[in-house]
């Protein structure tokens, strides 16, 4: 996967608009899955995109401080050579004096391939330095979008059971109407109604039977009262 794939992922996702997405959608919450799990997948092949750019970076940020520093170092070896050729030929030997001043233009060639190798990378260093910038702040900006989505997702299933919760007991309070006569509960009641009219005639007519006997008991002693009276007479006229 080149940089510019990287990057050009990276910002698209990063620039998402989840509310437009999910005010297209047919299914808020598949769709919401289907896009973390996109944003997942991609955060990952990113961050091992991005990691293999922040190495090369480094590799080549090390390469240029070994050629500054090799630059540094064929620099005062040249200096110390040519030192060596002032003193050899302050002293006579000119053959060895012209030996060291080869050995100091040789050092200086050196010290100018590694500027020259140090140089050249600087351009491409700046540059990598800034698109692991613009990668670093693009996965930051895909992880606070993953978190986004995260939350909406579950925000969206809460409201969506609560929905479902109340839509079921509505239904549950729509189907149960104690003013309708045809309803099983109103059924039950007249049921209950009957039974209870049925008791209170039951009732009654145990009362009724009961004050039958007793007038029925009333009329006897009445009965029996007369015939002893009558017999009463019947015994004084035979006196």
């Amino acid at each position: 996967m080149s940089k510019q794939t990287i990057l050009g992922r990276v910002t698209q996702l990063a620039k998402a608009n989840v509310n437009a997405l999910l005010d297209q959608a047919e299914d808020p919450q598949k769709m919401l899955d289907q896009l973390i799990r996109d944003y997942t997948n991609n955060i990952s092949e990113a961050e091992q995109a991005v990691a293999t750019t922040i190495g090369n970076l480094r590799m080549m940020e090390a390469d240029h401080k070994e050629d500054v520093e090799a630059a540094s170092e064929w620099g005062d070896k040249a200096l110390a050579a040519s030192r060596k050729a002032d003193d050899l030929r302050a002293a006579g030997s000119v053959a060895d004096a012209d030996r060291f001043d080869n050995l100091a233009k040789v050092a200086l060639g050196r010290q100018l391939q590694s500027e020259k190798e140090a140089k050249t990378a600087e351009p491409t260093i700046a540059a990598q330095t800034e698109v692991v910038g613009k990668l670093r702040f693009g996965l930051d900006s895909m992880r606070n979008k993953l978190t986004e989505l995260t939350s909406k997702r579950d925000e969206l299933v809460a409201r969506a059971k609560t929905a479902q919760a109340q839509n079921t007991m509505m239904d549950a309070v729509k189907n149960i109407d104690v003013m309708d006569p045809t309803s099983d509960l109103s059924r039950f009641e007249d049921k209950v109604r009957r039974e209870e009219a049925m008791a209170l005639g039951k009732q009654e007519l145990a009362a009724s039977s009961l004050d039958a006997q007793f007038e029925a008991l009333d009329d006897l002693d009445k009965t029996s009262e007369i015939e002893a009276r009558l017999a009463a007479l019947k015994s004084g006229r035979a006196a």
